[in-house]
């Protein structure tokens, strides 16, 4: 397949990867939902060790992200045979991954947010998620490593149907697990980890069961377990691990961020929580575009068409800007009418609280959904160090403004959002400048 810099292209490409990339944010979202009818601490503790789980999830992703583009690349110079050992030797070092943060976060996460948590509830009732959410990090980083085969040889469309499946499963196992219903125990928030973790679980043998049913991926030499090639792996590190730092910066700040907000007061992490849960939803679509936009950078340069690499980056950012705002103008402007679907709560007090910060966070994702999809295009280009530089330097930024803002200015929670802006225009200049330099050219793997 021959990628072409069209938009009809980015969206076939971009379109199914919003889903799939979006994995942990639809288990997110789901889980919230359905907690957020159990009681308010359980809706504050989701949202706090939600987001810890976000970044547990991150880390396979940004490695599994790595070696997509490098099948991205190797697709581009038509070097097949090499797609397949690509593949094995990202899944054995996700394998290898999720078995230390399985024993991390088993063992070592009651001491880890003893240092961010002051209520006991919002402490306990975090870890009684992690006791049946945990397990399911194998399934999460197996599922990440097939994912990135499919976007890197830009054959996507069954990633959406196994997305929504996923979704399906873990809707109606909440319903159960949660509240006890359909034959199973209730199990409050315990039994939204055990959904989540099951989901993936299910997600995963479906998609087995595609693969191996899909002749074209013979041609890479899936079916063929290679020995362990330590040099790829090596190779594959070398070009994850700065995204996987990205990714700890980025949502571990956030991590922080809800530290912070959390010794405001429940109530405070609650409406936090309330708006996580839609900015979730609402950059699916930035998400989407970034991953497709990785793919599409490191095929053209693998196809040697460098000259193509920055007009289908800014193609890519107004598609993106263009569907985001489709989905988030109305959602922030009218949240009474559209989350109550969703929440269905006589009490809409949440959700008038959470009114101010949602006019936020319009202006948070129409910078978000240019910015975001230039810094991708800066790792497809391989640069991702310095994608990691940027990330570093502007996270710490982020969190300087937080830490003014809320604790020594007691400037209340639309101040403490409004820092996701002053980050998204630190994103977005530092990356156009590099663009449009010609330090890019210079990345070979």
């Amino acid at each position: 397949m021959q990628l072409r810099t069209s938009y009809r292209q980015i969206l076939a490409i971009s379109g199914p990867i919003m889903l799939g990339s979006a994995v942990q944010n639809v288990i997110a979202l789901t889980d919230s939902v359905f907690l957020y009818h159990t009681s308010e601490a359980d809706f504050a503790s989701i949202g706090f060790v939600g987001v810890f789980y976000l970044v547990v999830a991150a880390i396979g992703y940004g490695f599994s992200r790595g070696g997509q583009i490098l099948i991205a690349r190797r697709y581009g110079e038509q070097s097949y045979d090499r797609i397949g050992r690509t593949f094995y030797a990202i899944l054995y070092f996700e394998l290898g991954l999720a078995l230390a943060l399985y024993l991390f976060m088993y063992y070592g996460t009651p001491w880890f947010f003893k240092l961010f948590v002051d209520s006991d509830i919002i402490y306990h009732k975090s870890l009684e998620y992690l006791s049946t959410r945990s397990w399911g990090v194998f399934f999460s980083y197996i599922g990440v490593t097939i994912v990135a085969l499919y976007t890197g040889i830009a054959r996507t469309w069954f990633i959406v149907i196994d997305t929504l499946i996923l979704a399906l499963v873990n809707i109606v196992l909440n319903y159960g697990f949660i509240y006890g219903r359909l034959g199973m125990p209730e199990m409050g928030i315990a039994g939204a980890g055990l959904a989540s973790s099951i989901a993936e679980a299910v997600a995963f043998v479906i998609f087995l069961v595609y693969m191996i049913q899909d002749k074209h991926i013979r041609q890479f030499r899936i079916f063929r377990l290679p020995s362990i090639d330590w040099d790829l792996i090596k190779r594959v590190v070398h070009l994850g691990a700065p995204i996987v730092a990205q990714s700890i910066v980025g949502l571990g700040s956030w991590f922080i961020f809800f530290g912070i907000v959390e010794n405001m007061g429940e109530r405070q992490l609650a409406v936090t929580n309330l708006v996580r849960m839609v900015y979730l939803i609402l950059s699916i679509p930035c998400w989407g575009f970034a991953s497709g936009v990785n793919t599409l950078v490191s095929n053209f340069i693998g196809a040697r068409k460098r000259q193509a690499v920055f007009p289908i980056i800014w193609k890519t950012a107004k598609l993106c800007f263009f569907v985001t705002m489709f989905l988030t103008i109305p959602m922030t402007l009218f949240p009474e009418v559209l989350l109550y679907p969703l929440l269905g709560s006589s009490d809409m007090s949440l959700i008038q609280e959470a009114k101010p910060i949602l006019k936020i966070l319009l202006i948070i994702l129409a910078l978000f959904s240019v910015a975001g999809v230039f810094f991708s295009g800066v790792v497809g280009t391989g640069a991702t160090l310095f994608g990691l530089m940027i990330q570093a330097l502007c996270a710490l930024l982020y969190l300087v403004f937080v830490y003014l803002v809320v604790d020594v200015y007691d400037a209340g929670l639309v101040w403490a959002w409004s820092s996701e802006i002053f980050y998204w225009i630190l994103v977005g200049g530092i990356t156009t400048w590099y663009l449009r330099s010609d330090r890019w050219h210079y990345y070979k793997f």
